[in-house]
């Protein structure tokens, strides 16, 4: 029995693999509510839907990503803000629902149980081992470069071309705004221009931020590491009043900043979290419409291919995104 009018049951086909999952089952991010089943990228079929479920229907191709409930009623949750809601921010897997004590599990599993605010129909157009990633990932970059004005007249540039990254090389670009890749040296420049960028810097070569003084509208940050980052030249590239906005949850403290390094452009510091129902079918059809593809590696999800996931991607070993597969055959 659903035990919601507004759930939906799903029948999982796909997931990305997230560098959360990594963080969390490797205690990167610190102490979970172990056992616990990872994944936050979920594609599958809705197989059940509640009495009053109005935004999904019965045999639809839908995905859940990295929140899965909210409050429904706060000030946030009604201004399109729901990942930032202060009175309950229910994680896919790995939090507690308050009035239960019951863990959230996500979808390295058969099925997955979720509000209706928080499962998307995905448009056709988008292949289910590419959309998956998408609905962690690609909504990470995808808000805070619609949210900050990415478009026709600015620069923005994108530090770290990875799982996230990669996204947001694509996605700005298809927003129609000069797109910059930011690596530490010249290995990825090939796959940037092929994603779309405009320019790549490499900050392992000297002078690297001085020809770009003052004139980045935004950039986002999506490195996962923060060794060797010299915040201060970084942010010399912002123009007056830009942004800077962090998506990357690197488990390193990051670089201390003070006040004096902010003012010689009154460069404004930020992060983002997610991005919003409204803002996730924004870009599925952004995706869709502009043809968008992750550039992804499917692999049968099983204990040993798992095994072997974590270690690659503990090195860096993936371009740019796992997606698990097989899900019928596993699962029945």
């Amino acid at each position: 029995m659903l035990t919601s009018e507004i759930d939906v049951d799903i029948k999982i086909q796909a997931c990305g693999v997230c560098g959360s999952d990594i963080h969390t089952i490797t205690g990167g991010w610190g102490a979970q509510n172990f056992p616990l089943c990872v994944g936050h990228e979920i594609v599958g079929t809705a197989i059940r839907v509640g009495p009053k479920v109005t935004l999904v229907k019965e045999g639809q191709r839908v995905g859940v990503g990295a929140q899965s409930y909210s409050c429904g009623e706060c000030k946030q949750c009604k201004n399109d803000n729901e990942t930032y809601c202060p009175v309950i921010m229910m994680d896919t897997y790995g939090s507690k629902w308050p009035d239960t004590g019951i863990v959230s599990q996500g979808g390295y599993s058969s099925h997955v149980r979720t509000h209706e605010h928080w499962v998307f129909p995905l448009p056709d157009a988008l292949e289910t081992t590419s959309v998956a990633p998408m609905l962690c990932a690609g909504i990470t970059a995808y808000s805070p470069l619609v949210r900050n004005g990415c478009g026709p007249g600015k620069k923005v540039g994108i530090v770290g071309l990875g799982g996230i990254g990669h996204y947001a090389v694509m996605f700005a670009k298809a927003l129609g705004a000069e797109t910059w890749a930011i690596s530490r040296s010249r290995a990825k420049e090939a796959d940037a221009k092929k994603l779309g960028a405009d320019g790549y810097i490499a900050t392992a070569e000297e002078g690297w931020e001085a020809a770009h003084r003052c004139s980045f509208d935004l950039i986002v940050n999506c490195a996962n590491s923060t060794k060797g980052f010299d915040l201060n030249k970084y942010l010399s590239m912002m123009d007056v009043h830009g942004r800077w906005v962090s998506v990357g949850l690197p488990e390193e403290e990051g670089p201390s900043i003070k006040p004096q390094n902010l003012l010689a452009n009154g460069v404004l510091m930020g992060a983002s979290h997610l991005g919003s129902r409204r803002e996730m079918l924004q870009m599925l059809q952004l995706a869709a419409d502009k043809g968008i593809k992750s550039w992804v590696e499917e692999v049968q999800i099983g204990t040993e291919e798992l095994k072997d996931i974590v270690g690659r991607m503990k090195k860096g070993d993936v371009r740019y995104r796992f997606t698990l597969t097989g899900y019928e055959k596993v699962f029945g």
